[in-house]
């Protein structure tokens, strides 16, 4: 699997689409809104940049991809009233791999900056976007061009699919039955891609800057555990149905594995300290349940929304399928993907309504050391 050619969500605006199957991730989002505040107050507080620039890293496209630049924009907005300061001028730089909808984005800026103008009483400054894509796991951007980096729910997916995972038969991530040298590949993956991602940031972000970072993660220091693995093992549940009544190869499901790797808080601190180019200023773990619809209010969507907002197995399928539907093509063919979210929906439904099902997110507050 060459992931950076087929690890993007499902661009558009069509029912599997991410722009309206990310409310798990828009959740998340508001969830971690006081760590950016944190973050970007203390920053120009301390730096008072005539120019700002703010880069999102797996940006992606759909609601989401602005909400994080506006909620910045309007806190230095706020900030420079209070202290009487002329707003600075914003460079908002949205990253993400190649395959990733770009268009649908530039499509909405003018709206988007219209919109953040009546917002803010007295206007913002002049903002300029700029779609760079490409992976993370690399330079990206030029020397201390950055003052402050944010990414969610993007650093989970590695570079690679990492190698000598062959063994691990009928799983397609990490799993109870995943033998030790797997565990230890993707591990290892992780800490060198992470490592990477540290070192690249390090360069092009200016002394000072900060990070805000969310993974996928888990709570529990297993790495098999049911935190981070779960939703990935009852699709596998799905593809091993497929498989034992010949529809799908069992050796197909053998050789497919998922480029991600969920971490603890535990080993994403690790790897800060390893690399040593950052501060850890703050540090936290939080949760939302698998059904975003769970906390939400029916009366806030539209009518035609409604219905299926009780059906858990429904909203959580549809939810994976914006993210994995283009991995699933690539490997498996297109012909079989009605059957496997069909399957997936059923089962998910069943042990949704058994336990409590939850993803769980660490994030962090780094800032670039003098």
């Amino acid at each position: 699997m060459e992931v950076a050619q087929v690890l993007h969500m499902n661009g558009g605006v069509g029912d599997a689409s991410y722009a309206n199957n990310s409310l798990v991730q828009q959740k998340v989002i508001s969830l971690t809104k006081p760590i950016r505040e944190e973050a970007i107050t203390s920053l120009y507080c301390s730096t008072l940049p005539r120019s700002l620039a703010i880069a999102d890293l797996g940006c992606s496209s759909g609601p989401n991809t602005l909400f994080v630049a506006s909620e910045l924009i309007k806190t230095v907005e706020k900030l420079c009233r209070k202290l009487k300061h002329k707003s600075p001028e914003y460079r908002v730089f949205l990253n993400d791999l190649p395959g990733n909808d770009f268009n649908n984005i530039f499509k909405s800026l003018d709206s988007f900056k219209m919109k953040l103008q009546t917002e803010v009483a007295g206007g913002i400054g002049p903002c300029y976007f700029s779609g760079v894509p490409g992976s993370f796991y690399g330079r990206a951007f030029p020397n201390q061009s950055l003052h402050f980096v944010h990414s969610s729910y993007s650093l989970q997916w590695l570079s690679k699919v990492p190698e000598g995972v062959d063994n691990n038969k009928g799983n397609i991530y990490l799993g109870r039955t995943s033998p030790s040298n797997v565990v230890r590949a993707y591990y290892d993956q992780f800490q060198r891609d992470f490592s990477v991602f540290l070192k690249c940031r390090a360069e092009e972000l200016v002394q000072g800057g900060r990070m805000v970072l969310t993974f996928l993660g888990r709570r529990n220091e297993d790495p098999c555990s049911k935190d981070g693995c779960y939703i990935w093992e009852l699709m596998a549940n799905a593809l091993n149905d497929m498989v034992s009544q010949g529809i799908i190869k069992e050796e197909q499901v053998d050789s497919f594995n998922i480029p991600q790797y969920t971490p603890s808080a535990s080993e994403v601190k690790l790897e800060v300290l390893k690399e040593g180019s950052f501060a850890i200023n703050r540090v936290e773990v939080s949760e939302v349940n698998w059904n975003a619809f769970d906390d939400w209010n029916a009366l806030d969507f539209e009518s035609e929304r409604s219905e299926s907002i009780g059906d858990g197995g429904y909203n959580v399928a549809q939810c994976m399928r914006a993210v994995a539907e283009p991995m699933l093509v690539s490997h498996f063919g297109e012909d079989i993907i009605e059957e496997v979210f069909s399957r997936y929906q059923q089962i998910l439904a069943d042990r949704m309504s058994k336990e409590k099902t939850q993803f769980f997110n660490v994030t962090v507050l780094l800032s670039r050391k003098d």
